[in-house]
């Protein structure tokens, strides 16, 4: 398997660095025959070649089995005149990563503020209220005049049934039971169009239990009762801002593993920002941009029949289980260790392991 790893701003290249690390003993483990390809993207690119991402960048990665993608700082990314290019978007965008996964859960030895649950939010990755990528050009947000701005939110046919699609295969191989998201009661055609079509395809699943919320009722509810729910399926904005709360409410954003996936290419990100306050110094949690990684080598797993890539994903996130029982974790979620150390500490544990198949 071919990865392009990006470290990205802020606390990237530490978290990176420590990914690398872990992916390197998976792949002598697991017989892997991972090549790993470091480039740049974000401030650095933007320092050396005048933009944030390139397209000789873009064809590296279309060449690649996936992605790794570190955290940028996009919001300091506001005009693409000038090179400043939301990386995240660029390639969400580009390689038409559709779905985006963002699995939550509890572990034991971390305290978390709810009762136990295991979750996944399967969010629509390409339109909605995301107004740099639902346009085929320029940008879905105009300022009509200096008091007065309209953003645009596009909903179509074609991203509705292939993310409801995504949310109920998924469904099928966990409890059976997927959650539909929306707003509804105020966006009528828009989010009614998006429940409409949930419910035509879920009937391709009939094994599958359906059942929809307002998404402000949803914070609610899974704040309440989390241990409620098995897999959430929503537009865009919807899914970014529950899988934030989910992944706090399992105990840090820190654990929050991403994978944004497509029909032929994939890309582990972590579900939260570059955090330059704390770059530098060695504290920041790497357990999100792993446990990403490990969804990477899962989504390779199935789309190429390749089963010792499942098992190596399955056994980092066993390891990371065990690393946070035994408090071998940054200060954030209880422990003493540094980022770097993290990483070591898990890859010893994953030569440790005992593997099942």
């Amino acid at each position: 398997m071919k990865i392009v790893m990006i470290a990205g701003d802020g606390i990237g290249p530490e978290i990176s660095a420590a990914t690398k690390v872990v992916l390197v003993a998976a792949d002598s483990i697991f017989k892997l025959n991972l090549q790993i390809e470091d480039e740049i993207a974000g401030h650095e690119s933007l320092q050396k070649y005048g933009s944030t991402v390139r397209d000789e960048l873009l064809q590296k990665v279309n060449a690649a089995d996936g992605l790794i993608l570190g955290p940028m700082s996009t919001y300091d990314f506001k005009d693409e005149s000038k090179g400043e290019i939301n990386p995240s978007k660029f390639f969400r965008k580009s390689l038409d990563l559709y779905a985006n996964i963002r699995p939550a859960k509890t572990y034991p030895g971390l305290k978390a503020p709810v009762h136990d649950f295991d979750l996944v939010v399967v969010r629509e990755n390409t339109e909605g209220f995301y107004a740099d990528r639902n346009m085929a050009e320029g940008n879905g947000e105009i300022l009509v005049t200096q008091d007065v701005a309209i953003s645009l939110r596009r909903i179509t046919r074609q991203c509705c049934e292939r993310i409801a699609r995504s949310a109920f295969e998924l469904a099928r191989s966990r409890n059976k039971h997927v959650t539909i998201v929306h707003k509804a009661n105020v966006l009528k055609i828009a989010d009614g169009m998006f429940i409409d079509i949930c419910h035509e395809v879920a009937k391709e699943f009939p094994e599958v239990k359906v059942d929809d919320y307002i998404v402000d009722a949803m914070a609610a509810h899974l704040v309440r009762a989390p241990q409620n729910f098995d897999v959430i399926v929503t537009t865009n904005m919807f899914g970014d801002i529950l899988s934030d709360l989910t992944a706090e409410l399992s105990g840090s954003l820190g654990l929050a593993a991403s994978v944004n996936a497509g029909i032929s290419h994939a890309m582990a990100q972590a579900a939260h920002g570059s955090a330059p306050d704390i770059a530098g110094k060695n504290i920041a949690n790497p357990f999100s941009l792993i446990l990403s990684s490990a969804l990477l080598l899962d989504w390779f797993s199935h789309r190429s029949n390749k089963p010792n890539f499942a098992l190596a994903a399955k056994s980092i996130m066993t390891s990371v289980e065990q690393a946070i029982l035994a408090q071998e974790v940054t200060m954030d979620i209880g422990g003493t260790l540094g980022t770097a150390q993290v990483g070591n500490a898990l890859a010893k544990r994953l030569h440790s392991i005992e593997i099942f198949d």
